[in-house]
């Protein structure tokens, strides 16, 4: 089928490679004249479409997402869907279904899972918004999932496929920091001659393998004893949403409440545990980290 996608950085330009090569037709559009984007507008965007269109949008969350669907919504019409699938706060998912209704402009947000890596393995897709609407771009997100059964969830009305997914990340935090703290510890013990080996023997028969600590692995192949990273972890808002989330649920949350504390105090001393974290997003998604001895503000991605 035909979509537009907004956003061709490291995800969004995956995406589209990954769409085309299962057949679709991806108009790309970027602010950035020198990424590889179709039209140069998104009034070129719409009019290169045909009714009913799917736009997907997959620019970073906050203002520039709120500003990108304002737009759309000048020049979509009745019946065409907007698709954010960016990592957009849940109540902002809400607001903009609410006010694209009454120009009958249909609305879709999908949390993502898959980092730099989902062009190979599949993103996994968490859909928030009716069952109508996410008939119409199922074509699309069956070619972004992985093969088989599981990546895919239509998770409920508009705005549970970002709360999905932000309490996936906020799980995210609790795993990477539990490896972190493991691997600082080993790296304390003086009994321990190889604390990287012992990571890479818990890939196979353990209870605790997964592909976090696959990545953890490899950046420890890539830099042993993370000795270029600098302990300093960004977060970058999933996990202080699902804290809140839980505390209007009065869930408790001590892990991943716990591991966003710790990101925190990441950017106040050394610690090999926070190499991991760090190391990590790195690992699944591209994410910025500082080099060791740099004071340098590390972005926030």
């Amino acid at each position: 089928m035909q979509i537009g996608l907004i956003g061709l950085g490291k995800m969004g330009g995956n995406m589209a490679e990954r769409l085309r090569a299962d057949g679709h037709e991806v108009v790309g559009y970027d602010r950035n004249p020198a990424s590889p984007r179709t039209v140069d507008s998104l009034p070129a965007l719409a009019a290169a479409l045909a009714a009913p269109r799917v736009v997907w949008v997959m620019v970073p969350s906050g203002e520039p997402t709120r500003a990108t669907v304002a737009d759309l919504a000048e020049v979509l019409e009745h019946g065409d869907v907007i698709i954010d699938g960016g990592n957009s706060r849940y109540t902002d998912d809400q607001l903009h279904a609410a006010a694209l209704q009454p120009k009958g402009i249909r609305y879709l947000d999908v949390g993502v899972s898959g980092g730099v890596w989902g062009l190979s393995e599949g993103y996994a897709l968490m859909v928030g918004g009716d069952s109508d609407t996410v008939t119409v771009a199922q074509p699309i997100f069956d070619s972004l999932k992985p093969p088989g059964d599981s990546g895919f969830v239509h998770a409920g009305p508009v705005g549970a496929g970002h709360f999905t997914k932000m309490i996936h990340n906020g799980i995210e935090y609790g795993i990477m920091q539990a490896y972190g703290e493991g691997y600082e510890l080993l790296k304390a013990a003086d009994m321990v001659t190889d604390p990287d080996a012992v990571m890479a023997s818990w890939q196979q028969g353990t209870v605790i393998r997964s592909w976090l600590l696959d990545l953890l692995v490899r950046a420890l192949e890539k830099d042993p004893g993370l000795a270029e990273i600098r302990p300093y972890a960004q977060d970058s808002g999933e996990g202080r949403w699902t804290i809140e989330a839980a505390i209007h649920h009065s869930v408790p949350l001590p892990v991943i409440t716990a591991a966003l504390y710790a990101r925190f105090a990441s950017r106040q001393q050394d610690s090999p545990a926070m190499k991991v974290v760090a190391a990590l997003r790195n690992q699944f998604g591209g994410h910025a980290v500082g080099h060791e001895g740099s004071t340098a503000p590390v972005p926030i991605s």
